[in-house]
This record gives structure tokens, sequence and C-alpha cells, in this order.
């Protein structure tokens, strides 16, 4: 089973960007982040034509996420729990049932979390963008004790804007005062991981320079100036079942292209 993690920025802006690398790439599920359309407007019979599943979970102009899949798609949920006035459409879950396993699959766009505001003793400005983003993943702390719990094999996959080390960015000097890279942020990001995760992509390749997100400004594509942001973190049933994990670098060379490119995972399911 291929399973792919991909922020499009706009599906409006990327639909035939995406529909190529579709048709190229074949995942079995694709997980679509900053879909930036509301239910009804989302395009979904382009991808019925192909053979998927479509489900969604949109709002007006920012954020959305969705879930393209081959195979049904069983007990979806949008939302994450723990906040029942959060409105930003960042989260939405699955099962799918391949040939031996079935999967939960859990697809997020992690909140930026910039600016940063902070009191004057180093917290997070109570209500500002960055407290939201470590609310935020407390939230998905809990959702991923819950997935444990259930011992059956699932995965949080998306774009968590998260550098989790200094080898995940070309120029991590950059990145220091950035809620993307602040203590705080990646010491969340290690407390969800350290509940049993493996973070597939750096279970298969140790090697620094490997990105996924190149910025729009400054040429940062073609330096090479990028960050490794979107992750695929399996609980340890499903680290049973993974095959390999890559990044699809070449597609952030293309014609009208997205800031971020694909991740996918294969597992043995």
């Amino acid at each position: 089973m291929k399973i792919a993690t991909f922020n499009i920025n706009g599906i409006k802006a990327r639909i035939n960007a995406l529909s190529d690398w579709l048709d190229e790439a074949q995942p079995d599920v694709a997980l679509l982040q900053e879909i930036k359309s509301v239910d009804e407007a989302f395009p979904r019979e382009i991808f019925e034509d192909k053979g998927y599943n479509v489900e969604t979970h949109g709002q007006k102009s920012f954020n959305g996420v969705a879930i393209l899949s081959k195979r049904p798609l069983e007990d979806v949920t949008r939302g994450l729990p723990g906040d029942d006035s959060d409105e930003q459409a960042r989260w939405i879950e699955a099962t799918v049932v391949g040939d031996k396993e079935a999967v939960r699959i859990c697809g997020l766009y992690l909140p930026n979390g910039n600016p940063v505001e902070l009191q004057a003793d180093g917290s997070p400005v109570p209500g500002g963008k960055y407290d939201y983003k470590l609310r935020w993943m407390d939230r998905l702390y809990a959702r991923a004790q819950a997935l444990l719990a259930e011992e059956m094999p699932s995965l949080m996959a998306g774009d968590y804007n998260i550098i989790p080390q200094a080898e995940d960015a070309r120029r991590p000097e950059a990145w220091i005062e950035d809620a993307l890279f602040r203590p705080e942020s990646r010491a969340a990001f290690r407390r969800i991981l350290n509940l049993g995760f493996t973070e597939a992509f750096r279970a298969r390749v140790r090697e620094p320079g490997q990105y996924s997100f190149w910025d729009y400004q400054a040429g940062c594509w073609n330096r090479d100036d990028g960050i490794r942001i979107d992750h695929f973190l399996l609980s340890p049933q499903c680290a049973d079942l993974l095959l390999d994990c890559r990044i699809d670098k070449e597609i952030r060379g293309r014609e009208k292209p997205s800031d971020h490119v694909p991740v996918w995972v294969e597992l043995d399911a």
C-alpha cells in the first residue's frame, strides 16, 4: 500500500500538477493539505474519474485537508479532538483496508505558528498563533495516545510545520527563532515520537540535505535552500509494515509547483 502526503498549496492553482503526479506516482492513498477550498467546491470528479474515493474537510481560502483513496474509506472523521471551538480545517482520518492489514490513516496540517509572540517570561502570548500551535500539538499528543491504545496499524502524516533537527534545514541558523524550529515546537514533536512512534523517513534515510519544502522567495529552489517539514509518524504496528519512505523532490522543479513536494511510504499492508 503506497500512501503519500502532499501540501498542494491550493487545489485550483495546482489541479494540473496534482493530476500529473497522481498519474505518475499512482499512490493508493494521497493525503492533501492546504486545499484552500470549501467541500462543495472541491473538484472531486477529476479524482473520482481516476479511481479515487474522495473525502474532504475544507474551509474557504485557507487550510483544508483531504484524503484520496483507491480503496474504500471507512469510519471517516473530521477535526482534531480536544477543542470544539476550533474551526480551522486541519485534520481528517479514515480506515483503509489493504490486502493484508487495515490501517488508520490520519492526515494533518499542523499550524505554522508564526509570528512567535512571547511574554516577558518567555512563554507564548495566550491566544497568539504560536500559542495555538503548541495547544494544537497538545491535542495531537492526546490523539496519538488514543491511536496507540487501539493497537492497530496507524499513521499520522502531513505538513507538520516542524523542522525536527538541524540537518533538516539547509541553513538551520536562519530558523532559530522561527515557530518551525523553536525548542518548544521540536520538544512537542519529540514528545509524540517518544510515545513509540517511528518517523518513517529517518527510519529509511539518514543523510542530511533531504528537504520537502522550498520557499518561492529568494531563489530557494535553485539554491536547494530547503527544509524538511512533511512527515509520517507510524505506530509500532504500522512501523512493522514499513517497506520504504521517499521524497519526490523533482516535482518542485515543474511548472506552477507547490512549495512542498510529495512524501510517500510503502507499507506491506
